[in-house]
C-alpha cells in the first residue's frame, strides 16, 4: 500500500507542478491515480504509448513514452520493439502505426476518434482524380485513412509537405485532401493550384487552358478553419507585441497575417527557442495548454473557441481500459496495408 501511495503522490506532484494553472487540483489527483495504473500496466503488457501534441494535458504529461506530431510519432511507431502500441491520437494515426507494424497489436482508446479532414475524401475520390489527371503523382496528407494512402505515391505531414512537393521538382502533383494546407504549400513552393469541382456526376475538371502545377481537394479541418483574420486583428489591437503562430491547416489569409506557421512540433520549438512578450497559438486548444505547462515563464494568450471533438475522445480512463481489455484493435487489410506502406515509407525517407 505504501508503494502505491508513494507512486500516486509522485505522479500528483509531477502533474501539479505543470498543470496547477490549467486544471483543478481535484482533477489532477484523480488523473494522477489513473496515470499510475496505466504506467504500471504498460510495463507488464510490454506496451508503448504514443501521445499526439493535441492530447488533453493530464494525459499528455503523464503516460506517453513518446510525444509529438504525426511525423515524429510515425517514426516512433516504425522503431518500437514493444508488443503493443497504444496510439493516443485519432484513427488515421493508429492506422499508420499498424501499416508500419503489421505483426504488432495496435490499439486506439476510443473508436470515436475520427477526423473531419480524413473523412473529406475517399479512395474512390482519389481514383477519380487519377482518371481525370492520368500519370500525375499523388501526394496525400497523413491525415487520411489507409485506403486513401494506398492510392497515393507518397504521404506527407504539415511539417514536411513542402519538402515532399519539392521532391517532385517541376512536375505537376495532386495534393490531398486539405484545401488550406495545399494552398499554403503552393504559395511556399511557388506553384499555382487549382481545385476540381465535385458534382453529382463526378469530378469536373476546371478550364483545361488554365496553367497549374498543383491539383488540390476541398477538404478542411473543422478546428483550424474556424480561425479568422478578424481574430488576429482583435488580438493585435489588445496585445500589439504578441507573436502569433498558425498551423498550416489554417486559411492562407490567416497564415499570411500570422508571424510564424508550422507543424505542431515546429510551433513547440519556436516557443521554446524564442523570447516574446506574448504568444498566441492558432491551433487545437489542448496544445496551447500543453505548451503553457512546459514553458511557465512564457506568456501564452488564449483564443480557444474550439476543442477537436475527435482528439477529445481520448482520455486517461479509456486508455486504461484499452490496456486492461486490449481494446480497440486497429486492423488494416493486408492488400491495402502493403500499398499504403510504400507511400508512408517514402514520407519517412524524405523526413
Amino acid at each position: 500500500m505504501s508503494n502505491t501511495l508513494s507512486e500516486n503522490e509522485l505522479m500528483f506532484d509531477q502533474l501539479f507542478r505543470k498543470l496547477k494553472n490549467v486544471i483543478p487540483v481535484a482533477e489532477i489527483r484523480h488523473k494522477a491515480e489513473l496515470a499510475v495504473q496505466i504506467n504500471r500496466l504498460k510495463k507488464e503488457r510490454h506496451a508503448v504509448i504514443l501521445g499526439h501534441n493535441y492530447m488533453e494535458p493530464a494525459l499528455y504529461h503523464s503516460v506517453p513514452d513518446f510525444r509529438g506530431d504525426s511525423l515524429e510519432l510515425s517514426r516512433r511507431a516504425a522503431e518500437t520493439d514493444q508488443e503493443i502500441i497504444i496510439f493516443c491520437g485519432v484513427r488515421f494515426m493508429a492506422e499508420t502505426a499498424k501499416i508500419l507494424n503489421p505483426a504488432k497489436t495496435v490499439l486506439i482508446p476510443s473508436p470515436k476518434a475520427g477526423c473531419s479532414l480524413a473523412e473529406s475524401i475517399t479512395a474512390e475520390d482519389v481514383r477519380q482524380l487519377k482518371r481525370l489527371y492520368p500519370g500525375v503523382p499523388v501526394i496525400t496528407y497523413v491525415n487520411t485513412y489507409a485506403d486513401v494512402k494506398a492510392e497515393s505515391d507518397v504521404c506527407c505531414t504539415s511539417g514536411n509537405a513542402a519538402a515532399v512537393v519539392r521532391s517532385f521538382r517541376d512536375e505537376t502533383v495532386i495534393f490531398l485532401p486539405d484545401q488550406y494546407l495545399a494552398s499554403n504549400v503552393a504559395r511556399e513552393t511557388g506553384k499555382h493550384i487549382i481545385f476540381p469541382v465535385k458534382s453529382a456526376a463526378g469530378l469536373i475538371r476546371p478550364d483545361p487552358g488554365l496553367e497549374y502545377a498543383m491539383i488540390g481537394w476541398q477538404g478542411r479541418c473543422e478546428v483550424h478553419e474556424k480561425f479568422t483574420v478578424e481574430d488576429i486583428e482583435n488580438i493585435r489591437a489588445q496585445f500589439p507585441d504578441v507573436v502569433i503562430l498558425a498551423h498550416p491547416e489554417c486559411s492562407p489569409e490567416v497564415v499570411a497575417a500570422s508571424d510564424f506557421s508550422g507543424s505542431t512540433s515546429a510551433m513547440i520549438r519556436y516557443v521554446q527557442q524564442t523570447r516574446a512578450p506574448h504568444y498566441l497559438l492558432l491551433t487545437e486548444c489542448s496544445m496551447g495548454d500543453n505548451i503553457a505547462a512546459e514553458n511557465p515563464e512564457k506568456e501564452m494568450l488564449r483564443l480557444c473557441s474550439v476543442r477537436c471533438p475527435h482528439m477529445n475522445e481520448i482520455t486517461l480512463e479509456d486508455t486504461l481500459q484499452s490496456l486492461l481489455q486490449t481494446r480497440y484493435v486497429v486492423t488494416v487489410p493486408e492488400e491495402i496495408r502493403l500499398r499504403a506502406l510504400r507511400a508512408v515509407e517514402r514520407m519517412l525517407e524524405i523526413g
